[in-house]
């Protein structure tokens, strides 16, 4: 395409992480607080929180868990009593030490050393301990197992290196902890957590992922297993976007989470956590923006499609307002997804080529413009955001009649939803490599000046210990991560990429968010 003026200041190509940050700006998703670290969600990032929230949340109690809520504070205690846990979460833990501040004589505010608490709290990074305290208390036999619980809530881990939705020191996201009388009965949770995890961003947010085992050193602090759905940016770099985690009996042992069995015996709880965040919405920017800004499935827009009047102050407008709104009550009765079409009417002042560039930013599905002239006709012009531009650089208008377009917006509407996994889909696939087989191939390709390098596959002897530090600190030096090993992945042959030894599995090698 020739010519062509794209909305944002920056593209892909030019500064990839400078275009992540100027979509959210320009799409008013989020923006700085003033506190390092912590963004204010604007409404259209809300909005599309929001609809992931209602989504998922469908999703969580189709399973038969159920929401509650927890504290934000957390004592000090509770982390002590599980060693392993405390250490992986030890340097982002925010600590609250008193309760009241004083005047400091100069114009500001101390805290007051008589109001000290006698044991810190934590501003909660994670809820397993809390919760575990609970189950103590909930748990007594058998006929409670499993409980099945999860929560909404934000959380705090102190970031040093932030990046809005990516990496914030303060999130929101859910968490699901559930305990089970054995470890087979956990292990079914954990995987379906992770398929519910696998199928709500293939068909919710239109991401591919691919679903799969964490190695040992990338395992949640005292989980037993964890495992991951990974996501490919359009730089080629990997995003973590949820994950679910076998905990064993550590933190049943740690918070007294017993039960009495069929026998009258006296036995650990089996315990799992699983969970995603408003991490997602950073992969949503980063698989689906382009050089004109977000572009949002439609099964998580807030709104899918937006009817532009194209108003011009004068005695027509309340007419062609009319018309729109004709036009708004008759989309909305249609039904895409599952679900009544989202359709906003948006009748502020106002260009309408400035309103437009400003809902082509923000991503919304379908835009549709209105005059006079369409409204005399019965005619909507319409434009498809995901596909923008024609071939001769010039904004793709598709005009038709009313009637015709009402027909088949629902279909137009699945169709981008469609489109867009399709599309990354196909982005993904090409770049992830095969035939790289020893650490030098390796090496070579991530050296390479490559744009967009993708991801590696290969075989793996899931080595452990000293081993396995030895692995980390090759791949450190070279700035790359194990992601997972792919549940579906083809069996491993030949040897260890790393250590020569006969392969067990594969798994994919990547930089990573």
């Amino acid at each position: 395409m020739t010519n062509i003026r794209h909305a944002l200041s920056v593209t892909r190509d030019a500064d990839f992480a400078a275009w992540y940050q100027d979509v959210i700006s320009e799409a008013e998703m989020a923006e700085e607080s003033g506190v390092r670290g912590c963004m204010v969600i604007r409404p259209w990032g809300y909005g599309i929180w929001e609809r992931i929230q209602k989504l998922m949340d469908e999703r969580i109690k189709a399973a038969g868990v159920e929401n509650c809520y927890f504290p934000l504070f957390i004592p000090l205690s509770y982390f002590s009593k599980e060693a392993e846990h405390v250490e992986g979460f030890a340097k982002e833990m925010a600590v609250v030490t008193h309760h009241r501040l004083i005047a400091d004589g100069k114009g500001g505010l101390v805290p007051d050393p008589e109001a000290k608490l006698e044991e810190p709290l934590i501003v909660r990074p994670t809820s397993e301990t809390v919760i575990g305290a609970a189950m103590a208390r909930w748990i007594q036999s058998w006929r409670d197992l499993p409980l099945l619980t999860n929560q909404w809530a934000n959380v705090v881990r102190w970031e040093m290196r932030t990046r809005m939705f990516l990496r914030t020191s303060e999130f929101l996201w859910q968490e699901g902890h559930t305990a089970h009388a054995d470890r087979e009965d956990a292990m079914v949770e954990t995987l379906r957590a992770l398929e519910m995890y696998r199928s709500f961003s293939e068909e919710c947010l239109a991401m591919p992922v691919m679903a799969g085992e964490k190695p040992e050193n990338e395992r949640f602090p005292g989980a037993v297993a964890t495992y991951s759905i990974e996501a490919m940016m359009q730089d080629g770099k990997a995003l973590q976007a949820g994950t679910s985690h076998y905990l064993g009996t550590s933190f049943a042992d740690a918070a007294g989470i017993r039960y009495q069995d069929r026998e009258g015996q006296q036995a650990l709880c089996h315990t799992t956590s699983w969970g995603v965040s408003t991490r997602m919405i950073g992969g949503v920017i980063m698989v689906h923006g382009d050089d004109d800004g977000l572009r949002v499935p439609p099964a998580i827009a807030p709104h899918q499609i937006v009817i532009l009047p194209m108003l011009r102050d004068d005695d027509g407008d309340a007419a062609l307002l009319a018309y729109c709104e004709e036009l708004r009550k008759a989309l909305a009765a249609q039904s895409a997804l599952g679900e009544p079409l989202r359709v906003m009417l948006d009748k502020r002042p106002g260009k309408a080529t400035q309103k437009r560039w400003a809902w082509v930013k923000k991503g919304v599905p379908l835009i549709l413009e209105i005059g006079g002239r369409d409204a005399a006709g019965e005619q909507v012009s319409v434009i498809r955001r995901d596909r923008l531009w024609r071939e001769d650089g010039k904004v793709n208008f598709s005009a038709e009649a009313r009637d015709s377009f009402v027909a088949r917006a629902a279909a137009e509407v699945a169709d981008i939803q469609h489109s867009l996994h399709v599309e990354a889909t196909a982005r993904r696939d090409a770049n992830i490599h095969r035939g790289v087989g020893t650490l030098a191939e390796l090496t070579e390709f991530f050296a390479e000046e490559k744009r967009y390098p993708g991801w590696v596959e290969l075989n793996w002897s899931r080595p452990t210990g000293d081993a396995l530090e030895t692995v980390v600190q090759q791949l450190k030096a070279l700035k790359l991560t194990i992601r997972n090993t792919p549940m579906d992945s083809a069996p491993a042959e030949g040897n260890c990429v790393f250590t020569d030894a006969p392969a067990v599995e594969r798994i994919f090698v990547a930089r990573a968010y």
